[in-house]
């Protein structure tokens, strides 16, 4: 089967189409015809080395991506799910088969959900991976409806969905970007501010009870936050909180909910409350092409594989 592979870490030059063996089901697993695996920044961290740690036990080509939608092809003994379901799948990318970028993938049934109704196959699959880690993040906030979250990078994947879920849950939302932008930030339920803290603490003096840092802004942005406020961290990095700050870091991998997470994520998709964007659908030997416009930037959406 076809896959996208890495023989080497380096610049998106060294992503290449490999040859991979048919993968099996173990019990209470499945086995996905991939339509679509999204490109998320995950994919760029591990084409450069940066969980290369993680992967010492298995040989290259490695294969990027953590979520994908398709159809069931084959089920291991105990899964719950049948021949030719359409299902949106979370997969750890750091194991021996690799991620999510190939024509077929196998994974666990609590890593897989029904694919949402009245949504494209294709465009859904760039919901699970970011879904989830905007769920996550939300789920360590745990703040209750009527609290108020700044969120960066709302324009893209992660963030987007972080406002719409935390809007669905009665937060109030703060969101930063150019004014180009701002009539998309009022129609996922944000209210649009500049990128600057002296812009968001014009629309919230009091300071926002959270910071939900999508874009990686950092220290920049932590006098948005209220004394004692939280702080949740989407990438590495250093910074310099205010004594009392809360400092929560995401590791989508290891959050234990992702069943229960993924359905509620399918069903708020399929109510139109969580919004799949897709910035474009390209083929797999334009993994190279992809992985450059994402480290651009200003994309508004996510790049889908197709298989």
């Amino acid at each position: 089967m076809r896959a996208i592979g890495i023989p080497r870490f380096g610049a998106p030059e060294v992503l290449t189409v490999v040859d991979r063996p048919l993968p099996e089901p173990g019990p209470g697993e499945i086995r996905v015809k991939v339509t679509a695996a999204a490109v998320n920044p995950s994919d760029l961290a591990l084409r450069e080395g940066l969980f290369a740690g993680f992967l010492k036990a298995f040989p290259p080509p490695y294969v990027p991506g953590m979520d994908a939608s398709g159809t069931v092809d084959a089920t291991g003994p105990g899964s719950r799910f049948a021949i030719g379901d359409p299902v949106l799948v979370f997969v750890n990318p750091l194991r021996a088969q690799g991620g999510a970028q190939a024509q077929y993938i196998t994974t666990p049934d609590d890593h897989a959900t029904a694919a949402p109704e009245g949504i494209d196959l294709h465009d859904a699959a760039g919901l699970p991976m970011n879904g989830l880690t905007a769920h996550q993040a939300l789920d360590l906030l745990n703040l209750s409806a009527g609290a108020t979250i700044a969120v960066t990078g709302a324009t893209g994947a992660l963030g987007g969905y972080t406002v719409q879920i935390a809007v669905h849950r009665g937060l109030r939302v703060v969101a930063g970007a150019d004014p180009g932008d701002h009539d998309l930030l009022r129609d996922l339920g944000a209210m649009p501010v500049g990128r600057t803290a002296d812009s968001y603490l014009e629309a919230v003096p009091e300071g926002a009870d959270a910071l939900i840092d999508a874009a990686a802004v950092g220290q920049p942005l932590l006098p948005v936050i209220r004394p004692e406020g939280d702080y949740v961290q989407c990438r590495p990095g250093p910074l310099d909180l205010a004594p009392g700050t809360v400092h929560h870091h995401l590791n989508v991998l290891a959050y234990a909910n992702k069943a229960a997470a993924l359905t509620e994520l399918a069903a708020l998709a399929a109510k139109n409350v969580l919004t799949p964007r897709t910035a474009a659908r390209l083929t797999p030997d334009q993994a190279p092409e992809a992985h450059r416009r994402l480290e651009a930037g200003g994309l508004r959406g996510r790049q889908l594989i197709v298989f």
